[in-house]
């Protein structure tokens, strides 16, 4: 895979979309990007930067801290708050009509204590990509910044 490719990859995963009751963010994105980006809501952008990049640095991906993320840590306790829940892909071998094994990848949501709870070891193992970030605008309303 050339840069080109990647290039093209990481926008199909850096993307924000809302709904009545959830915004969802892609995983790709770094969080200097996000503070950048104009369809980012306000107040997430002033929690970013008041709250999680006091231990994270600007260059981070979404992907990246939340996969190594610890419940004892600050950014933790602030996504918490945010009521976030974090959508991954995971492969899985199916067995086709031929009989020829082959892998698929199966999406699902973990709340962010459950996925936290998993060492990055473990995820690893499980093959684990984080491919988005979902926060309750429920939980955002009622944060106070």
């Amino acid at each position: 895979m050339d840069r080109k490719d990647n290039i093209v990859q990481d926008r199909d995963f850096k993307y924000i979309l809302q709904d009545a009751g959830q915004i969802y963010v892609g995983a790709r994105y770094s969080y200097r990007e996000l503070l950048e980006e104009e369809q980012m809501n306000f107040k997430l952008k002033t929690v970013i930067s008041r709250y999680i990049l006091k231990e994270v640095d600007a260059s981070a991906t979404l992907e990246s801290h939340f996969y190594h993320m610890a419940e004892d840590s600050f950014s933790y306790q602030t996504y918490r708050e945010l009521k976030v829940k974090v959508k991954v892909s995971m492969p899985e071998q199916k067995k086709g009509l031929t009989g020829k094994v082959r892998t698929v990848y199966k999406d699902k949501v973990y709340g962010l204590k459950e996925f936290a709870g998993i060492r990055p070891a473990g995820k690893e193992q499980l093959g684990l990509m984080v491919r988005e970030i979902v926060i309750s605008k429920l939980g955002l309303m009622t944060f106070t910044v």
